[in-house]
């Protein structure tokens, strides 16, 4: 029988089962696979890993902290995946928000989730603004274009996606948390009442995603 009452050597680093683990993976074992958004960009992981950190140090300056929740509306694009590192990686949460929803489930489910900062693509902003003054959570909103022009909102915009990114330094330490720590939460269609609030832990999202990469890479 095991003995699980062996101290540990301290030393010993206690992996715990945080996003950022991947993110490091794939910094060591493929720093030059690319990342590909249609025919509108692409990067490698080394890239992906600064613009993660760019990120969470624009967030971090926006007053983000640790279990804040960040909501994005985006097409599924290189950004988005910027999001699902950077945003659970501070200790904060994503929220993606279910563009098929109603505006009045979507104004349900945003104030349920008590949305802090909202990222929103400008293709979305038609959704958006009659209903974002009974948003009673968002401190700001962040415009998101894949057009190089500028954006016309009624929304207080703390700036645009790309500007805020440049302006941040592209370096972070990400520290280590507790691996049941909430990550991400979104919503239910709604078709029996009110849409309801489905949420995933840092180990409930890593652990699955492991189990899946060692059996890619097991011998047959």
């Amino acid at each position: 029988m095991a003995d699980h009452n062996i101290p540990r050597t301290p030393s010993a680093y206690h992996y715990p089962l945080l996003i950022k683990q991947l993110l490091t993976t794939l910094q060591i074992r493929n720093p030059e696979q690319e990342i590909v958004y249609g025919d509108r960009n692409r990067y490698c992981y080394r890239d992906f890993a600064e613009r993660v950190a760019r990120l969470a140090n624009a967030l971090e300056s926006l007053g983000v902290r640790e279990g804040d929740t960040v909501a994005v509306l985006d097409w599924d694009s290189h950004r988005y995946l910027e999001c699902f590192f950077a945003i659970p990686m501070i200790g904060a949460v994503l929220h993606t928000v279910n563009i098929r929803l109603s505006p009045e489930q979507i104004l349900y489910t945003m104030n349920h989730a008590a949305d802090d900062v909202v990222l929103i693509n400008q293709e979305f902003l038609d959704l958006i603004e009659p209903i974002a003054e009974r948003i009673e959570s968002v401190k700001h909103w962040v415009l998101i274009s894949d057009e190089d022009t500028t954006v016309e909102t009624t929304l207080n915009s703390a700036g645009e996606y790309e500007s805020l990114l440049a302006a941040a330094p592209d370096t972070r330490e990400f520290a280590d948390f507790d691996e049941d720590t909430r990550a991400t939460t979104f919503y239910t269609t709604g078709t029996t009442g009110n849409p309801k609030g489905v949420y995933y832990s840092h180990r409930q999202i890593l652990l699955p995603t492991l189990v899946k990469g060692l059996a890619l890479h097991s011998p047959a």
